[in-house]
């Protein structure tokens, strides 16, 4: 019993001392407050006649005291309570107005209150001095600093705002995901910052375009199928936002009430996503679609190849009734009437020499009058046309009735060239052979390639190999420019004959600029013949405008390299496509490069050569199936060839050919 009582003694001490101390600490606060005031404002607290100020915090400039009073009301919605902050303001010499009496559950609610917009006041004040930190900065940073605290202003609002009910949310959710475009904000074409210039935009057949993809998804849902009514009216808007796109490719293009069905549109799409909420559905459509579109789009560019090789072999008509008409009104002329002028040209090594090998007359028409047109001294150019029995006449008289100027002409019939024989060229002989014939033309044989580019009466015509034959046919020149039917001259081209090629046999562009002009597309490497005696990663170049240096081609026995090669390809394992392998093989360590402007490719495939290299060239060349002559053809390039055509002459009115 003696050891108890000091230690209840000592307990009562440690539970009624800390209870007299803070009795006595608050009843040093001014002002009239009662047993249940609360103090809201703990940064602001006067002990005896003195304010103590606690420094973390930023202080105000006034002696008012500023208490926010949290209200709680019942309510019987989906929200159990809504807080309705008041600020009430006092002067530093009025007294405190006084707080009622509340419920404990009430004086919580209230201190949460406070607690959250206190925390955002430490917030903002935090902000407010390191803005007051940096007034020397540039505007930049204090505009940041005034966002950054309207950010915490805006926070604070909706802490003390009432909040929405959860149908009410998922309702303005869903209609933020339908009207994701606003067609208001659509309607005004962007303008360049720089310029000020109105940028062409097209964000509103974009968006047309992606409600027609969301209908059509709608229509193959089964929720949407079973209401008939939403169907008609879905269907409706479809024809409606069609018939709007129609061929627009701009905003510009786009009618008047383009706007209009595109709001009409997007409220029947919501309706439609009222009606199908399944999102697994949706996404099964979609994928469905994404693969019919994917298979559609192969069958398209299976198609457009076809379609597109079938265009580049077929002969327009104009140009199949040129050579009819030219060859009729050749044989009417007398025998002296189908000669040439200027004849003793034709074997002068000093004045400058073509050679082109062609079949079609307006192609080789072109290629001789933008040369003369952009020689310095035309009568010291010759040109040296070699073509088929069908159009040797027609070529003739295509000459004799539009002679080149001052400059002399050759047309010559391959049929005369009796030493072209199988027994002498082993492509000729393979060209006539049937297993040749059945590779290139049936497609209905096992063995034939299906590649469509190899199916082209071109890789059977002799003309296309007939520029491995150049010292044959001309056997009294040294040095021979070779032309394609296929290019246009923009300058003279007499420069040619003053480069050195330094011992090599042909001067050439070099095309490796991209992987795919080097030999290993163009050579089986595969092959040990192919990879022993070459390399893969070798510059290729291009045929079309080539200087040959007919001397070191006799010394170096050039035609017999390419026979022997070509004897080897007899199986067509070491390369398949055309005469451009067998140069790259033939000319190998024998090519010297010339500088890129004598020279520019592309223009019968490539729309993105850049114009300035087409004004620098001196030859254009439109390699590829996009021929200027063919409807095919780019029309943006079109006329650099077509200015060389005089299309007022009378062969040509007559077959309907025009621009």
């Amino acid at each position: 019993m003696v050891g108890r009582k000091p230690v209840l003694v000592l307990l009562c001490f440690t539970v009624l001392a800390p209870i007299v101390l803070y009795t006595d600490r608050l009843s040093s606060f001014p002002g009239s407050l009662s047993n249940n005031d609360f103090i809201e404002d703990v940064s602001n607290v006067a002990f005896g006649n003195e304010v103590g100020k606690l420094n973390a915090l930023p202080q105000e400039l006034t002696n008012v005291v500023k208490e926010p009073i949290g209200i709680v009301y019942p309510d019987n919605s989906s929200n159990a309570y809504q807080i309705w902050v008041q600020s009430r303001d006092g002067s530093a010499s009025s007294n405190a107005q006084e707080v009622p009496q509340r419920k404990s559950g009430e004086l919580k609610s209230r201190m949460l209150s406070t607690m959250d917009e206190r925390n955002l006041s430490e917030k903002k004040g935090v902000i407010e001095q390191v803005v007051n930190k940096n007034i020397g900065k540039d505007d930049s940073e204090k505009s940041k600093a005034e966002e950054e605290s309207k950010e915490l202003g805006s926070q604070q609002t909706e802490l003390n705002s009432k909040p929405e009910k959860e149908e009410g949310k998922s309702e303005k959710k869903s209609e933020e995901t339908t009207h994701k475009v606003d067609p208001e904000k659509l309607q005004t074409a962007p303008k360049d910052r720089k310029s000020g210039s109105t940028v062409m935009s097209d964000a509103r057949v974009r968006h047309l375009r992606d409600q027609l993809i969301r209908a059509k998804v709608f229509l193959g849902l089964g929720a949407t199928r079973t209401n008939p009514h939403y169907i008609r009216e879905l269907r409706l808007r479809i024809r409606e936002v069609q018939r709007t796109l129609g061929d627009a490719t701009k905003d510009s293009d786009l009618p008047r009430n383009a706007n209009d069905k595109l709001k009409a549109m997007e409220q029947t799409l919501a309706k439609g996503k009222q009606i199908q909420d399944d999102c697994a559905a949706v996404i099964k459509k979609l994928r469905a679609m994404l693969h019919s579109t994917e298979e559609q789009l192969r069958v398209n560019k299976k198609q457009e190849v076809f379609l597109t090789q079938l265009a580049a072999k077929t002969l327009p008509k104009g140009l199949h009734c040129l050579p009819l008409r030219l060859s009729t009104e050749y044989f009417s002329l007398d025998p002296s009437q189908q000669q040439f002028p200027n004849q003793e040209k034709l074997e002068d090594p000093k004045l400058y020499h073509y050679a082109l090998f062609s079949d079609n007359v307006l192609a080789a028409a072109v290629v001789v009058n933008s040369t003369v047109s952009n020689a310095k001294h035309p009568s010291n150019h010759v040109f040296h046309i070699v073509t088929d029995r069908l159009n040797y006449a027609a070529m003739r008289m295509w000459f004799l009735s539009n002679p080149p100027g001052k400059a002399a002409i050759q047309v010559q019939n391959i049929e005369e060239f009796t030493w072209l024989n199988a027994s002498y060229s082993p492509v000729l002989k393979q060209l006539g052979s049937q297993s040749m014939i059945d590779y290139y033309f049936r497609t209905h044989r096992a063995n034939s390639d299906p590649n469509l580019k190899f199916r082209n009466p071109k890789y059977l015509s002799i003309l296309n190999h007939l520029r491995f034959y150049l010292p044959e046919i001309f056997p009294k020149l040294n040095k021979v420019v070779f032309l394609d039917d296929d290019i246009v001259v923009q300058k003279d081209l007499s420069g040619l004959w003053t480069i050195d090629l330094k011992g090599k046999v042909n001067g050439a562009v070099e095309t490796c600029g991209e992987n795919f002009h080097r030999f290993d597309r163009y050579l089986n490497f595969s092959n040990p013949l192919i990879s022993k005696n070459f390399d893969p990663h070798s510059c290729g170049w291009a045929y079309g405008m080539n200087v040959f240096d007919l001397a070191e081609w006799r010394k170096q026995k050039i035609t017999e390299v390419y026979h022997s090669w070509q004897r080897l390809n007899h199986d067509r394992l070491l390369w398949k496509l055309g005469t451009l392998p067998a140069g790259l093989i033939t000319f190998w360590n024998r090519t010297f490069p010339l500088n890129r402007s004598w020279h520019v490719l592309g223009l019968g495939y490539n729309p993105h050569v850049a114009p300035r290299d087409i004004e620098r060239a001196a030859v254009i060349h439109y390699n590829g199936n996009m021929k200027p002559w063919l409807e095919i053809g780019m029309p943006k390039y079109r006329n650099y060839w077509s200015k060389y055509v005089n299309y007022d002459q009378v062969f040509l009115r007559e077959c309907n050919i025009s621009p």
